[in-house]
């Protein structure tokens, strides 16, 4: 598998997993009742949340340093990573009637971060200035 292939692997599993996240966080209200008749009571648990948001942070951090140092060497994406991280750890910050929108707001964040680290190695691959560098 060449590098860029590996690279856009590792980004599309960041985005799975913080869909996943944000997915999780936004039903688990509506599927609350139905948790202790399924005997996955755990799911409600802030550590289960926490512990899934810090593991699509450590892939998305993975992901998006590859690409800075073997391929475009831009900041941006890490700091909407950092950010969309930071806003969807404190999703209570402005009480529980805006967590939906704060958890919506921290995934977009973490989702654009990969998506942009996608289309800066893509293009960095094909741009005439890298090329001539490693030639």
């Amino acid at each position: 598998m060449s590098d860029i292939r590996k690279q856009a692997f590792v980004d599309k599993l960041g985005i799975w997993t913080s869909s996943l996240c944000a997915v999780h966080c936004l039903f688990l209200p509506l599927l609350l009742p139905v948790v202790p008749y399924l005997g996955a009571s755990f799911f409600a648990q802030d550590w289960f949340e926490k512990t899934i948001l810090t593991l699509s942070m450590i892939m998305g951090f993975w992901a998006l340093l590859s690409g800075f140092y073997r391929y475009h060497r831009q900041l941006y994406p890490l700091y909407s990573l950092l950010l969309g991280g930071l806003i969807y750890w404190n999703k209570d910050m402005f009480g529980e009637q805006y967590e939906p929108f704060t958890i919506g707001v921290g995934a977009f964040l973490i989702i654009f971060s990969h998506l942009i680290n996608l289309r800066l190695c893509k293009s960095c691959r094909t741009c005439s200035t890298c090329h001539s560098e490693t030639a």
